[in-house]
């Protein structure tokens, strides 16, 4: 089938895979008398043989073509109304038709082959040199069975490609996405991490102003990137499936030591807000503090980035009634309710210096936890609130 292009000769492959076309074939030859039966793909250029049966030598083997201008399957397809011919030297239409003269045959039945979604494919057919008997209900509900059988499958076919080229690219995506894991793990986050080390020996130096300004800056920068990769990672983590993993524990001194270095590094890098910090934990808290505190983290950054200049930023974490509550408050603008249900979204920002997965890292965390992230935005002020059952 060298000389067919892609898509025919896979239509031509999808027919030989059916693996009840033969005995369709058969049956049909054996009910009718006729020695030759076939299924042929039939475009508005070309006749191309599907498969056949053949006992009468008619010579065509799967992949062979007709001209179309000599086959009465080209009226069929113009028209899609099959054909039954019981004796073409007493048929009146067909006596002295082209066709039956050039392939000398005597009877004729094709019926065509639609695809599910309508689509034209081309017929299911039979001839034999001897006259026949066709024209009654019985061929004419087998031709239409078989026709219909051969669409199904012909559907079934074809998701089935579809779905194994989905699933092709699915890995071929899935492997792009494990090496940008990688890549995040250790190309990018092994480097920021010298980077931040090293800003934090320089700050303890006796350096001019100016310079510790700029070492400053850079540890800002270099928190941002960490968080900004972090997301990034955690991100691809879930798409591949993985989700966010926990590390587990009781420690509440540890949760508590986590929330306050994260407060202390928004206190260097934030000189807009006041941060002010309350803790009352009096239960035992089971949680992976780190990821707690990458929640928090998120956060804050979303409290600096919207909430008011001059106005404090208020962070409580607290145990009450079975649960523990970490909640960031700040005042700004408030958020419209249309848009709350989008703010946990991936991607999802009306910024342009982040990404837009700061809330949704964050709710996924909290979903980890088998928390939930409440939040409450008034005029006066704007509340997000993680929420897990103790137990």
């Amino acid at each position: 089938m060298k000389h067919l292009t892609e898509n025919l000769s896979q239509d031509v492959q999808n027919i030989l895979d059916i693996q009840s076309i033969p005995s369709i074939l058969n049956v049909i030859c054996k009910t009718t008398g006729m020695r030759f039966a076939a299924i042929a793909r039939v475009t508005e250029e070309r006749w191309i043989t599907c498969m056949s049966q053949d006992n009468i030598d008619f010579g065509l083997e799967p992949g062979d073509e007709l001209e179309l201008e000599t086959t009465i399957c080209n009226e069929i397809r113009q028209h899609s109304e099959p054909v039954i011919i019981d004796n073409v030297s007493e048929n009146k239409e067909f006596c002295t038709h082209h066709t039956p003269i050039k392939y000398g045959f005597q009877s004729y039945i094709s019926f065509p082959i639609f695809k599910k979604n309508g689509e034209f494919f081309g017929t299911l057919c039979a001839i034999d040199p001897e006259p026949a008997k066709l024209e009654n209900k019985e061929t004419h509900e087998l031709f239409k069975l078989y026709t219909e059988l051969i669409s199904f499958h012909l559907q079934a076919m074809e998701e089935l490609q579809l779905t194994k080229k989905s699933l092709a690219e699915e890995k071929k995506v899935g492997k792009l996405r494990e090496t940008f894991v990688a890549v995040l793990a250790h190309d990018l986050r092994n480097p920021l991490g010298t980077t931040r080390l090293c800003a934090d020996i320089l700050m303890k130096l006796d350096l001019p102003a100016f310079a510790l300004k700029q070492v400053s800056t850079i540890k800002t920068t270099s928190l941002r990137m960490q968080e900004l990769i972090d997301n990034l990672l955690d991100f691809a983590k879930s798409e591949l499936g993985e989700g966010i993993s926990l590390e587990q524990e009781i420690n509440n001194v540890k949760l508590n030591t986590e929330i306050t270095q994260v407060i202390r590094e928004f206190k260097t890098t934030d000189a807009e807000h006041d941060l002010i910090y309350s803790e009352d934990i009096t239960e035992e808290v089971l949680c992976d503090p780190y990821r707690v505190a990458q929640m928090f983290s998120n956060l804050m950054s979303n409290a600096v980035k919207h909430g008011s200049p001059d106005t404090p930023i208020i962070i409580d974490s607290f145990t009450s009634n079975g649960e523990y509550h970490l909640k960031v408050t700040n005042s700004g603008n408030i958020i419209p309710e249309n848009k709350k249900a989008g703010l946990f979204k991936p991607f999802y920002t009306d910024k342009k210096d982040g990404l837009g997965l700061g809330l949704y890292i964050v709710s996924e965390i909290a979903e980890a936890h088998q928390g939930k992230i409440e939040v409450e935005s008034t005029e006066k002020h704007t509340s997000f609130e993680f929420i897990m059952p103790l137990k």
